[in-house]
């Protein structure tokens, strides 16, 4: 009886077992079909959500380069980290392995993430290069992954700061022509649908939602060689003289297109650690000044232009000085009765003030604003400043008498350039500007006659009479106009602090460059003519050499040959 029992129960046993079994296969099937056929798109959808990413795609910012194709601006590929807070911070304990990879403060980090743990995205650190990044991954940390970016990189570092200026981390411009062309530059960036694994890393490219645009190229009417050398020269001539700093700007006059424009001081724009807001600004476009005596040549053009003044006229600066409202206008010495080359290349206040004196107010404003003071150049630079010429219903006769050597005026070395650039054109005035190619109207605002004229009565400001001897280049006419001026301080002006100028070009007779060298505050030796001008002669030496202009001084030149033979025997 009680082996049928034992067998009956481990039978009744055995189909217990049996129907588990069944019932759990059944049920196993059952969240089968119910997974893969029923509830297979809310599943997928459910994957996609955890893996399926829509990332950015960063546009390659297009090229800055100088008018002969070489690079003054490039964008490089880089690595930026960043992270899944929620996903990280159950990683908690490798934060410091992660800190001292990325090489920053551990707290730091975790407070990054801390304060940003309802976000699914957050950048640890931008533009690294891909050793690094690779370092990052090896680490293995859940929710960590890198994202490719481009860096800016400038080739001519401090040489072209001012004029290229910079973009910021997310590779918008943010200063010079960065800025005023970054949506030129800039280009779309792209969209694509990813894979992602558990640890944050693209395993798949799954679809491309919109396509990167990237920026376009922009040359510039900048020649490198020219800037490199223009502002070596300016840097030496600041360090020689202990100056607080200075400009130089060099222009095409028979196109408008500015070839080199430097500042000093400068900054690095690939590591602007440190960097002040004021050491940003391009003196050159933003900073204004009293032109001094180098208005002079502008205020004969108006008086000649005006047909009230012969060109043989003499004015009589005797005995040096000139009373006007009260005030005293003086020269250096008594230079007597002088024609109106010799009020250039004398630099004579006495005659510059008579002479502006004999023509109504209305003609030499319009004499000084038809060639650019008073108004922007239009050159498009971020910034630029448009410089002061009151309208003539508001002058005394003291301003008028002033306004004729400089004071009462302000000007930027941009606009100064371009208005010599009237004189070397013959008298065309063509808009200063970067790039080349723009559609910019050139228009007639001198005679040639006029322009030639005044162009020639500088070539003697340079001579042995002139004021700027030691601007004179070997084998090569030169004119041009030496300034200095009291620089304007509260209250009047300082006794003491000075800006020194030059503006000049050459050759003389067919100009192909024209220069404005400005430095400001000079120490000992303040005078244009000892302190500009003979950096505008070694600027103008080395890019006369450098844009093949043949000499046009042969009788200077054989002299110069014959001293060199002398000196060599």
């Amino acid at each position: 009886m009680s082996g049928r029992r034992d067998s009956g129960l481990g039978l009744g046993r055995r189909h217990f077992v049996i129907g588990v079994l069944l019932a759990g296969m059944a049920a196993l099937a059952a969240r089968s079909i119910d997974l893969q056929i029923l509830d297979r798109d809310f599943l997928r959808e459910e994957g996609d959500a955890r893996h399926l990413r829509v990332v950015k795609m960063s546009a390659h910012r297009g090229m800055i380069s100088d008018r002969n194709g070489e690079p003054l601006a490039i964008s490089t590929p880089v690595d930026s980290v960043w992270a899944n807070p929620g996903e990280l911070m159950q990683a908690r304990e490798r934060l410091p392995e992660l800190a001292r990879v990325l090489d920053v403060p551990a707290e730091r980090l975790w407070q990054t993430i801390a304060s940003r743990a309802d976000r699914e995205f957050v950048y640890l650190r931008r533009h690294i290069n891909p050793d690094l990044g690779r370092k990052v991954l090896a680490l293995g940390l859940p929710g960590v992954a890198l994202q490719r970016e481009y860096r800016r990189f400038y080739p001519l570092g401090e040489v072209a700061a001012h004029l290229i200026g910079f973009t910021n981390v997310d590779d918008h411009g943010q200063e010079g022509l960065e800025l005023a062309w970054d949506a030129w530059l800039s280009g779309e960036p792209g969209l694509k649908r990813v894979i992602r694994d558990r640890l944050g890393r693209v395993i798949d490219d799954v679809e491309q939602i919109r396509p990167v645009q990237p920026g376009h190229d922009l040359r510039l009417s900048i020649d490198s060689r020219l800037q490199y050398m223009a502002y070596r020269e300016l840097k030496k001539a600041v360090e020689r003289h202990h100056a607080r700093g200075g400009s130089i700007v060099m222009l095409d006059p028979r196109t408008g297109e500015v070839l080199a424009m430097v500042n000093q001081p400068s900054y690095n724009p690939n590591n602007r650690k440190g960097l002040k807001p004021a050491a940003l600004r391009n003196r050159a476009a933003t900073d204004v000044f009293e032109p001094g005596s180098t208005i002079k040549p502008f205020v004969v053009a108006a008086a000649l232009e005006s047909g009230r003044v012969p060109r043989g006229l003499r004015i009589d600066t005797s005995p040096g000085y000139y009373r006007v409202s009260g005030h005293l206008i003086r020269d250096d010495h008594n230079n007597g009765r002088i024609d109106l080359a010799h009020i250039l290349i004398r630099s004579s206040n006495v005659g510059a003030s008579k002479l502006a004196m004999r023509l109504p107010s209305e003609q030499l404003w319009e004499g000084l604003a038809r060639v650019g003071f008073g108004r922007s150049t239009g050159s498009g630079f971020p910034g630029e400043r448009s410089g002061l010429l009151n309208p003539p219903e508001r002058w005394r006769k003291l301003d008028k008498a002033t306004l004729a050597f400089g004071y009462g005026v302000s000007v930027t070395a941009l606009q100064l350039a371009q208005a010599y650039s009237v004189l070397a054109a013959d008298g065309v005035l063509y808009p200063a500007h970067f790039v080349p190619g723009q559609k910019l109207e050139a228009r007639r605002v001198m005679k040639a006659e006029t322009a030639r004229t005044v162009r020639n009565m500088l070539r003697g400001v340079v001579s042995d009479e002139g004021t700027a001897r030691l601007a004179a280049i070997p084998g090569y006419s030169v004119a041009g106009k030496t300034g200095t001026v009291h620089k304007a301080v509260a209250g009047g002006y300082a006794e003491d602090r000075y800006f020194a100028i030059f503006a000049g070009m050459a050759p003389a007779r067919d100009p192909r460059v024209v220069t404005v060298v400005v430095i400001d505050e000079p120490q000992g030796d303040y005078y244009g003519g000892k302190v500009a001008a003979p950096v505008f002669a070694g600027v103008m030496r080395a890019a006369l050499r450098l844009l093949n202009v043949a000499p046009d001084a042969p009788a200077q030149l054989q002299a110069v040959r014959r001293a060199g033979r002398e000196h060599a025997t």
